[in-house]
């Protein structure tokens, strides 16, 4: 099994029908590729199975997470080195299944197949990684199933989110001056923002849908004097924001519900906040969210939603979840293009008065929680598992990626509910938000 690593960039290169991009390191200690390039490092040939029984995105991740595969150098140069040759685009569309059985009659594909297949050695599927999300119950978007979606993404344990979200415990984009600044003052003027373009103004009552930890909520009582109720679908979120607003002296103020959006019945609101959340509804809800919102504010009430986009595609119903997003991350998660959450607002009765992409601002609060994470790995390790540790990492990182290359983007939407007589109470200047 001499030279693994010569034999496997041989492999690839004759497969990708191009120059690897990186430097391999197999199980044998053997190298093989550019000098000075990030370095692919293969454990265990066991990675060379998954990948066999499980060809494209999903069965590299589930080699990374279980530590089969790593990366030495700079991770984000070797994400974007990889990027269009391994992991796949939102917008690719799935190869039909006569190409694929084209491709695997090509003589030189079968060749590598079988040489794959030695290098790989015992012909049996390892089984996933624990963290793998596979069993799912019910229709898409019930109230059970998102529950248990959310609860796989953040009942993982409130010490490990926050070693990566800081003190601020806000896990949505920050809101930068500069790339200097820090993540906390960052996360502070971004929740800022969100009052002001809801101008918040003391006695008014607040609803933040998918409230997270509670920043938002404490943030807006203590700073504008609102009352507040704020909904989560994670019973660790919810027990940690009560305990923050205990100790802040809020709970007169402030109420941390475990809840859906789809179970409130105690309208109206004067504002809407929704942070993050709404890239859990999924495009067959998203009416229903929007429609639902509407439903809970007072006429003139204003509505902040704010929410990753993808690019739109020629065929949005070729559009699907990358795998290891949606095993790992983001089960059941669903991106649109911001258009459409625009369009389909407008149809729930809102009027749009604004849309401010923060793409780039995404891509810094990812590096810094990157960085949060590098720098106490043992413990985020300890706290749940060197595979969750390594889902986070690789997927904040291409997100990171992501954002910078314009592949996904972010925007905060200003919505009103405009009474009949057309008054939104809106400032006569744009971004002068207080009016």
């Amino acid at each position: 099994m001499a030279d693994a690593a010569g034999r496997l960039t041989k492999l690839a290169e004759e497969v990708l029908g191009a120059p690897l991009p990186v430097r391999i390191r197999a199980w044998d200690r053997s190298e093989s590729g550019p000098p000075g390039a990030p370095t692919l490092v293969i454990r265990h040939r066991r990675a060379l199975r998954r990948l066999l029984f499980k060809p494209g995105e999903l069965g590299l991740a589930r080699a990374w997470v279980a530590g089969d595969l790593d990366i030495e150098g700079d991770l984000y140069e070797a994400l974007d080195r990889l990027a269009g040759l391994i992991w796949e685009r939102d917008d690719a569309p799935r190869p039909p299944r006569a190409a694929l059985v084209r491709a695997l009659a090509r003589p030189e594909i079968r060749a590598a197949a079988r040489e794959l297949l030695t290098l790989a050695g015992a012909p049996v599927p390892p089984a996933p990684p624990p963290e793998e999300l596979r069993r799912r119950r019910g229709p898409l978007h019930t109230l059970r199933r998102d529950k248990e979606a959310i609860s796989h993404h953040y009942d993982v344990g409130n010490d490990f989110y926050a070693l990566i979200l800081g003190p601020s415990m806000v896990y949505s984009c920050a809101y930068w001056e500069s790339p200097q600044a820090t993540l906390e003052d960052a996360q502070r003027d971004k929740l800022d923002l969100i009052c002001r373009k809801l101008g918040l103004r003391k006695g008014q009552r607040l609803l933040d849908v998918g409230c997270g930890w509670g920043s938002m909520v404490l943030h807006a009582a203590r700073e504008y004097g609102v009352r507040a109720v704020g909904i989560t679908l994670s019973e660790e979120q919810a027990g940690f924001a009560r305990k923050r607003i205990a100790e802040a002296g809020l709970a007169d103020r402030i109420e941390i519900r475990v809840q859906d959006y789809r179970e409130i019945h105690d309208e109206p609101f004067d504002a809407i906040s929704s942070v993050g959340m709404a890239e859990h509804v999924g495009r067959t809800q998203y009416a229903e969210y929007a429609a639902a919102l509407y439903s809970l504010l007072k006429p003139g009430g204003r509505l902040l939603n704010h929410q990753i986009a993808r690019r739109p595609v020629a065929d949005e119903e070729a559009y699907h979840v990358d795998e290891f997003i949606d095993r790992y991350v983001f089960p059941d998660g669903e991106l649109a293009p911001v258009g459409r959450t625009v369009g389909q607002l407008e149809d729930a009765g809102f009027e749009v008065r604004d849309v401010e992409a923060i793409r780039e601002h995404y891509a810094l609060t990812l590096r810094s929680w990157v960085t949060n994470l590098e720098r106490h790995w043992d413990e985020a390790a300890r706290l749940t598992s060197a595979g969750r540790a390594r889902v986070w990492r690789l997927y904040m990182a291409a997100s990171a990626l992501s954002f910078e290359r314009n592949r996904i983007g972010v925007n905060q939407v200003l919505a009103v509910r405009t009474p009949e007589s057309g008054d939104a109470e809106a400032p006569l200047r744009a971004r002068e938000w207080t009016g």
